[in-house]
């Protein structure tokens, strides 16, 4: 039995010989079924090579988590005397870096809340309308709850992060940072 070429087993789209072929199909033959023909070694390989990924993105989340698990507890930082925020008032201050600005929001004499400024959305400042008892967004016409943070109009999907306060006699502490869902 004649040993056949495993590349010569399908036939030229015109039906001609090989020999009779024109000179650019025999410097570039295209076998269609040869073409799309994956061997076992080419499939394993693809199999080993999508499963090491996968593994190694596994294994890039438990070390994102871990890290973030031994990451110091955000600091105590005095952002303001009471008597500097006026009923109805706010106060800018950066909490736990200098880069993430916050609100310091008295929307009565008793209450004191704050919140990340950045917009869950698109990071936009968000701007306290007490007087509405909402934050606005005004990049996209997103709103959240003044009492709550969460989210009550617009595109954001998260509530805003809360900072956590500690009132020290006649001055007013952050002490952490509560992310919610």
């Amino acid at each position: 039995m004649p040993k056949t070429d495993p590349d010569a087993l399908s036939q030229m789209p015109d039906g001609q010989p090989y020999a009779d072929q024109p000179r650019w199909r025999q410097d570039f033959p295209v076998d269609v079924p040869q073409d799309t023909y994956i061997s076992r070694r080419e499939f394993a390989k693809f199999l080993v090579l999508t499963s090491a990924a996968f593994t190694t993105g596994q294994f890039w989340i438990l070390w994102e988590n871990w890290r973030r698990q031994q990451e110091p507890a955000a600091p105590v930082l005095k952002i303001a005397e009471l008597a500097q925020i006026p009923v109805g008032g706010s106060l800018v201050f950066h909490y736990p870096t200098p880069d993430e600005p916050c609100l310091l929001i008295r929307p009565d004499a008793n209450t004191l809340r704050a919140y990340s400024q950045k917009c869950t959305h698109l990071s936009c400042a968000v701007v306290p309308e007490v007087e509405r008892n909402l934050l606005a967004c005004p990049c996209h016409h997103g709103y959240f709850s003044l009492a709550t943070g969460e989210v009550l109009e617009g595109p954001p999907q998260r509530p805003l992060p809360q900072i956590v306060l500690e009132v020290r006699e006649t001055a007013v502490y952050a002490v952490g940072v509560e992310l919610r869902t």
